[in-house]
């Protein structure tokens, strides 16, 4: 096939009707994934890609060997302590996936492990590489040993459609047990024994909606629990006290919140509270009382207390601020931390109980009266507690990031307020953060909201510069400030790089999230223009290439839509461009799940109207659009491969300008392929494509 001549997808009309409205959809077939005609058509644009990208090959190998040469390819992860052991995870080089091991635990502080090199008596808990053997894909959705440390239960996925296949192994033997589950979800919980399993299914939207209980050695599981309205989902874990488990159900908007004493895990779960439509809670068992974070009149979350006996009722402890979204809570024996967001930024909360035998209320109260913050020194970070699973310590486990700064791994010591760095992601070919410098811009959007923009250059970087914008902004997700090995080959390069923080994520707060959902979904693409035009006007960009995936590739759409001229290419990663058919198919996954984020437009008129004025698909024009790049997996679940296979065959049909590329990998999901190095490959593709489009 010719380099001028792109496939042409066929047109076959399909009539839209809805609310008086009617569209006329001419790629509608391409939904049909049986269809031979589809997979022709797929692999013709795959073609047609590699052909029109021959020319990238030597900057693509150029950038992957950037990629893996910075890289530690054997390496290990920080142990974490739980109960007699140390679990940590290994890379080696010239493998794809992690080994998670363990070695016995003899003083609280971490074994040094040398990368690369084996303890006496290091165990393996699960080689990636052996269970992955010859498929071309491969992921683990659950890696969980039992509480006394002597079973592992694991499920995996062979195709990224993340249906997985549950097993057990005994880690004192290194026998897989016969028991399999098919079909399940992601996550689960043991109970304290060791002897039963807690899992999720899906059902034929892919929502999870059941909760199974599996005792080792039998064949029929217990279904726990069956969530019937179909905007809720539903997850169980156990307690870091390993005192209960917790079986959560949650829409967008609301939660209801299931306890059971795991001393009988084979028992009747009762309700926390019963679901308030729009008020969301979770939580957190702190020994003789719970923590409950809620938004009952708290639009950034309020901490509350409970008693074990009573945890409906509900007594204030850190009040609502309007400049402080309360994330999540973590309580252990003798202290809790806050994790929070202020000012765009994270942060952590110690609240310390105080020593003598005073009731818990008193305890509790006294703790936040003498709670701080931990102070971090760089002008933009993202920091939050991880590896936490004793009750007991003294240490907390964070994790430390800025857009200079490498992952890394602190302890904090409660005793002395010391910040202990136990790893640093090693960066090879001489990475020196000194060479590099991150700025806090402030874009105006159109209502005159100021919108934050992360922004990071070589401090000999000339600008303005061609700039790799990113951007979200939705589900109240935050695109926090944070390290790329890969961004390298970009900055090294003369490129700025920056992440607009617009509405509809939660890097400013709830407010900010409700500013960019439902019926003021258009914020999030008038802010992300706002930022584009900040950049230039302020100097330091001239040609902009922007970049987003999945709800982030929504915003791709919409933008290039809104300002083609502002933008020298997009960037669509599994992108949710034709947001509109989807949201009105109740048979899809998450539809009903997701009316609670986007609206209803299959029932409300109004939404119907407002999501059709931005939804990119029913948008496209005439005008001259920019080159863009749309990245998709055939067995995505999440967002169907469809929808940026109809938006290009659009874009191709009834636009000026681009190129309009598109990219289907036939056998990954949604997170793209599954191995290190085929996801390095991917992204020195990406990178390549953009360093083109940024000096053209």
């Amino acid at each position: 096939m010719s380099s001028n001549m792109p496939p042409v997808a066929k047109k076959i009309p399909a009539e839209r009707t809805h609310h008086g409205d009617t569209f006329i959809d001419e790629y509608a077939w391409l939904a049909n994934k049986d269809d031979p005609d589809t997979t022709a058509y797929l692999e013709a644009e795959n073609a047609f890609l590699k052909e029109q990208t021959a020319h990238l090959a030597d900057l693509q190998e150029q950038v992957f060997q950037e990629i893996k040469g910075r890289t530690q390819e054997t390496d290990l992860s920080v142990p974490s302590r739980k109960g007699a052991w140390w679990y940590f995870s290994r890379t080696e080089e010239g493998k794809q996936y992690a080994v998670s091991c363990r070695v016995p635990a003899d003083s609280d502080a971490p074994p040094l492990i040398t990368p690369g090199e084996r303890l006496d008596l290091e165990q393996v808990v699960l080689d990636g590489n052996e269970l992955a053997g010859d498929s071309p894909f491969f992921s683990v959705g659950t890696s969980a040993v039992s509480p006394d440390g002597t079973m592992l239960a694991f499920s995996t996925d062979y195709k990224g459609d993340e249906r997985f296949t549950l097993r057990f192994k005994n880690l004192e033997t290194g026998e897989v047990l016969p028991d399999e589950i098919a079909d399940i979800f992601y996550g689960g919980a043991w109970s304290p024994d060791g002897s039963a399993f807690f899992y999720t299914r899906v059902d034929d939207a892919w929502r999870p909606y059941q909760v199974y209980r599996h005792t080792l050695g039998t064949q029929e599981d217990v279904l726990v629990y069956e969530e019937a309205d179909e905007r809720y989902w539903v997850g169980i874990g156990l307690t870091r006290s390993e005192r209960y488990l917790v079986l959560a159900a949650g829409s967008k908007i609301t939660s209801e919140v299931r306890i059971l004493d795991s001393a009988d895990h084979s028992g009747e779960f009762r309700v926390v509270r019963p679901r308030t439509t729009g008020v969301e809670y979770s939580v957190e068992h702190a020994g003789d009382f719970f923590y409950i974070l809620h938004n009952e009149n708290a639009e950034n979350f309020e901490l509350a207390t409970a008693p074990l006996d009573a945890p409906a009722e509900w007594t204030p402890l850190i009040p609502h601020r309007e400049d402080t979204r309360l994330l999540g809570i973590d309580a252990f024996a003798d202290h809790a931390v806050v994790y929070f967001r202020r000012d765009g930024l994270t942060g952590l909360r110690v609240l310390p109980y105080p020593d003598g035998g005073q009731g818990w209320r008193e305890r509790v109260e006294a703790a936040e009266r003498n709670a701080y913050e931990i102070d971090f020194p760089e002008p933009l970070y993202d920091v939050g507690p991880a590896g936490n699973p004793e009750f007991t310590t003294r240490r907390l486990r964070l994790t430390y990031t800025s857009m200079v700064t490498p992952p890394s791994v602190y302890d904090y010591e409660l005793d002395s307020h010391e910040l202990i760095l136990l790893k640093r992601r090693p960066v090879l070919g001489g990475y020196d953060p000194a060479e590099y410098e991150q700025f806090r811009e402030w874009a105006t959007a159109e209502d005159g909201t100021r919108v934050p923009i992360s922004i990071v250059k070589r401090k000999d970087a000339a600008t303005p510069a061609p700039t790799l914008l990113y951007g979200y902004g939705s589900y109240e997700t935050s695109i926090d400030p944070g390290f790329s090995v890969a961004r390298l080959s970009l900055l090294d390069r003369g490129f700025v790089f920056a992440v607009a923080h617009v509405r509809g994520g939660g890097e400013m707060g709830r407010r900010w999230y409700e500013d960019g959902k439902l019926t003021r979904k258009r914020n999030t693409f008038t802010d992300f223009v706002a930022a584009a035009r900040h950049m230039k006007a302020s100097g330091w960009s001239e040609r902009i290439i922007a970049r987003g995936g999945s709800a982030g590739g929504l915003l791709m759409g919409a933008v290039t839509n809104l300002a083609p001229e502002e933008f020298a290419g997009v960037v669509a990663e599994v992108p949710f461009v034709d947001a509109l058919n989807t949201i009105l198919d109740p048979s899809l996954p998450l539809t009903v799940i997701e009316w609670d984020e986007w609206g209803d437009p299959l029932h409300d008129p109004d939404v119907y109207a407002y999501m059709k004025s931005y939804t990119p698909y029913e948008n496209v024009d005439g005008r001259t659009y920019p080159p863009v790049l749309a990245i998709t997996s055939l067995n995505d679940t999440r967002v169907l491969y469809h929808e940026p296979a109809k938006w290009i065959a659009r874009l191709r049909a009834s636009a000026q300008g681009g190129p309009f590329l598109l990219k289907t990998e036939m056998g990954a999901g949604h997170g793209g392929r599954s191995g290190r190095y085929d996801a390095w490959r991917e992204e020195a593709f990406a990178l390549s494509w953009i360093i083109e489009r940024g000096t053209a």
